[in-house]
């Protein structure tokens, strides 16, 4: 599995309300909350944005409650992936069990805003076209990469132990 898109960088300790504000939380509508995805911090973001683009953070992205509605809502507003050097575990699995990739690595922090990337989840390599650089991580599992492929991990269980009548 690949995916290639424009950086859109992100700080430190960015937290699920910053993700999605609690105002928005009455609804479970995914494409209603891409439209207020990250607007607290950056409300330009998501009207600027290519489907296909990728969020890189810094440290602890997704603190904060535990909330599934945050990953919904970037995966819901085009983003392929997030890179991180760290994310809060709930948010981790959250947004593994909704089928949004997520990447932990350190080399976060060189990557900057604009940088096209090319990420090779089975290598665990970042390609960083802008940059000319590469940087690497363990990569995903076969699992995981069938579990991020099906959408998650409600439509893998469907797909893997529900039959159609």
């Amino acid at each position: 599995m690949m995916v290639k898109g424009k950086v859109w960088k992100l700080g430190n300790h960015v937290n699920t309300d910053d993700i999605i504000a609690a105002r928005y939380l009455n609804t479970t509508d995914s494409q209603e909350l891409a439209t207020h995805c990250l607007e607290t911090l950056r409300p330009e973001l998501v009207q600027k944005m290519e489907p296909g683009d990728i969020l890189v953070a810094g440290e602890n992205f997704g603190c904060g409650s535990s909330r599934e509605h945050a990953p919904i809502a970037i995966k819901a507003a085009g983003f392929s992936l997030v890179i991180a050097v760290s994310f809060a575990r709930i948010f981790l699995r959250n947004a593994i069990n909704i089928g949004l990739p997520v990447v932990e690595t350190s080399e976060a922090k060189r990557i900057r805003e604009g940088d096209l990337l090319e990420v090779d989840f089975e290598a665990g390599m970042i390609k960083n076209l802008t940059q000319n650089s590469q940087y690497f991580w363990s990569g995903y599992p076969p699992f995981l990469q069938e579990l991020i492929k099906c959408g998650g991990l409600m439509k893998w269980v469907r797909k893997k132990y529900i039959k159609s009548e």
